[in-house]
């Protein structure tokens, strides 16, 4: 892969993940929402958690079966880790399209543990994104040398973004 290629991968990387998080802002912070929840809908975040749960179980396996030199494994798992982000991805746009944001409803020592690891989870998600699509790329176009060098860090960001998602759902279902 040459440099030109890399250049290309890595900015597609950043831009698709750029436009992705202003959607996002969109949806969730300045469009117009109904009032109260759509019940048909009410199943969504946890499907959401669910989702984020075998993404994290696919991203750890992925790295056992890639560190026991399994590499055909190791491919399928990350690209189910992948497809369940991306499933995700896509159940999260449908819920809040139509629902906005979810309003955390707890108080005390809990509201700031919330908020801590919900503000984290969102700001590791803007690094994590365009590193997930780099990595991603770079393993489509056979460069597994910054494949690698990059997945070092993708992969701790994409575990945590991942498991604080459940984590998250977890608390707004205890506390929200």
């Amino acid at each position: 892969m040459t440099q030109k290629e890399n250049k290309l991968v890595i900015g597609s990387s950043i831009a698709i993940s750029g436009v992705a998080f202003l959607f996002l802002v969109w949806l969730i912070y300045l469009k117009q929402h109904p009032v109260g929840h759509v019940r048909s809908l009410a199943y969504l975040p946890a499907l959401n958690s669910l989702l984020n749960g075998l993404s994290a179980i696919s991203l750890v396996s992925g790295i056992v079966a890639i560190k026991q030199k399994k590499q055909a494994l190791h491919k399928i798992l990350m690209v189910l880790a992948l497809a369940f982000s991306t499933l995700f991805l896509v159940s999260y746009i449908v819920y809040h399209a139509v629902n906005g944001d979810t309003i955390f409803l707890g108080q005390g020592l809990i509201r700031p543990v919330y908020f801590f690891v919900l503000i984290s989870h969102i700001l590791l998600t803007l690094v994590a994104l365009p590193l997930i699509l780099t990595t991603v790329g770079m393993a489509l176009f056979s460069n597994f040398n910054l494949h690698k060098k990059i997945a070092r860090w993708t992969f701790p960001l994409w575990l945590y973004v991942s498991v604080t998602g459940v984590l998250i759902y977890f608390l707004l279902k205890i506390w929200g």
